[in-house]
């Protein structure tokens, strides 16, 4: 995955700018609409949750859009993040693919299919 060097825009920033604002929601009516309690919505909106499965097929629900929009602007943040983060670069850096033990692997060891 090609990663920009400006941060993506976050789950809240999404849900705030282009749902909740042109609909003239509130995050009381969110919840609402959700069948959550407030304090989830808020914890949306502020970045202080990160969005579940569950979350985004409710999400979806709501808006009318699918899961895999709202887990990809996760998974976009969550990578950029990781990317980012001194610690877990070091683990990233360290990280090595397992050895050849004489047993060839597909997603390891890829092999051509040449048909003739």
């Amino acid at each position: 995955m090609q990663m920009t060097k400006r941060k993506p825009a976050t789950v809240g920033e999404i849900l705030v700018e282009e749902f909740m604002q042109p609909l003239g929601l509130t995050q009381g009516e969110l919840a609402a609409a959700m069948g959550a309690q407030r304090k989830q919505v808020n914890e949306l909106c502020n970045n202080r949750r990160s969005v579940t499965a569950s979350t985004a097929l409710i999400l979806a629900r709501v808006f009318g859009n699918t899961a895999e929009f709202w887990l990809n602007v996760q998974r976009r943040n969550d990578l950029w993040e990781a990317l980012r983060n001194p610690r877990e670069r070091e683990r990233f850096r360290r990280a090595k693919a397992p050895a050849n033990r004489g047993v060839s692997h597909p997603v390891l060891e890829p092999r051509l299919h040449i048909r003739p």
